[in-house]
């Protein structure tokens, strides 16, 4: 069963209009090592008043310049903030993990990483860490939100597609397992051209929730089976 977010959206016609306010150039590295450059752009009007961030990286003026004459769209990755697993390597998740494939990808493909602050699916910090420690009793993700009064995913995209349609790129491809993404973007007037699928970033503690993603809310995911895998969400 696919469940999207429950917050309403407003139709593409009605989407408020956002303008760039900052953009610095800042190196990147991960502990691995990649090193990629990216030009981070910061947002006025953004309907939720967040400070969201656009990483333009690799050739994303030529994707776009492409797009236009009817190629193919800068790759897309709309990345819900997450501080256990970009920051700490929390592995309850794969964030981290797909944090870092995307900023490879885009870098080679030419596009768009959107860090939004959305943390634990929109419920905030402190409240993804009271889940955890629901999930650590038997509750699968989605369970725990609903235990504490939340939806299960609180995330809405209207500020992303906001991000995006200041810079054109009102056609893009889209890297995301995630159906809910490409749904919102789609009502809010930015046109997929190609969902991109992750990588599977699957570990004996993460491997529960991941198919809890798969199964609950038709995440595009095929997992291994993995003896022993703890009962670990995010």
């Amino acid at each position: 069963m696919t469940v999207v977010s429950e917050t309403l959206m407003p139709p593409a016609s009605a989407l408020n209009a956002a303008a760039v306010r900052s953009r610095v150039t800042v190196p990147l590295r991960f502990p691995d090592g990649f090193t990629s450059t990216a030009e981070v752009l910061t947002f006025h009007g953004l309907v939720d008043g967040k400070e969201h961030l656009l990483l333009a990286l690799g050739s994303w003026e030529q994707a776009l310049l492409a797009a236009a004459s009817g190629g193919r769209g800068p790759l897309v990755r709309l990345h819900s903030e997450c501080l256990t697993g970009d920051v700490f390597g929390s592995e309850r998740c794969d964030c981290g993990p797909q944090l870092r494939e995307a900023a490879e990808e885009i870098t080679a493909a030419g596009g768009f990483l959107l860090y939004l602050r959305q943390e634990g699916r929109g419920i905030g910090l402190y409240s993804k860490l009271d889940a955890y420690a629901l999930q650590d009793t038997g509750l699968d993700t989605y369970e725990a939100n609903l235990a504490l009064g939340h939806g299960e995913d609180e995330r809405d995209y209207t500020a992303a597609a906001q991000m995006l349609a200041a810079l054109g790129a009102t056609n893009v491809r889209l890297l995301t397992n995630n159906p809910d993404k490409s749904a919102q973007l789609t009502a809010l007037g930015i046109g997929i051209a190609e969902q991109v699928p992750t990588g599977v970033h699957v570990s004996p503690a993460n491997h529960r929730y991941l198919a809890v993603k798969r199964d609950h809310t038709a995440h595009t995911l095929t997992l291994p089976h993995l003896a022993g895998n703890r009962q670990d969400n995010a």
